[in-house]
């Protein structure tokens, strides 16, 4: 199964952030062990090294891009997917691109925290508990 991973959740796993670490951690441990492919959007990795080398360290911020970039597929639109990010009615522009990514991909999932923001997404969004719950191999 492919699931679209939303920052959130990344950022949960290497800030440690409770109480949402441990389910995050699982999900993330899932695609790392290769028993669910998992999408991260392209545009989250400069916001994602960004605030873990902010609230931690340089060496930090590079550990989670190779943790990423060696076990998620980068999910990255060209200019007919931002077109279709911007149709896409939802309140917030980078949800509307998390969203686009999760449809180009032909992700099953939207696994993020942030569920309410995704109620009018092509892609229907979980949280990782629910997930983990419902889907734990």
């Amino acid at each position: 199964m492919t699931v679209t991973v939303d920052i959130n959740v990344l950022l949960d796993v290497f800030q440690k952030r409770e109480p949402h670490h441990v389910a995050s951690a699982q999900v993330v441990s899932m695609v790392a062990a290769g028993t669910l492919d998992g999408v991260c959007p392209a545009h989250g990795l400069t916001t994602l090294y960004y605030l873990v080398r902010k609230h931690g360290s340089r060496p930090d911020a590079e550990a989670a891009m190779d943790r990423v970039l060696g076990h998620f597929q980068i999910g990255n639109l060209d200019a007919a997917g931002w077109q279709e990010a911007r149709r896409l009615s939802l309140p917030d522009f980078e949800d509307a691109a998390v969203a686009a990514v999760a449809k180009a991909t032909e992700s099953a999932f939207i696994i993020t925290r942030n569920v309410g923001d995704f109620a009018r997404s092509p892609v229907p969004a979980i949280m990782p508990t629910d997930f983990l719950s419902q889907f734990a191999f």
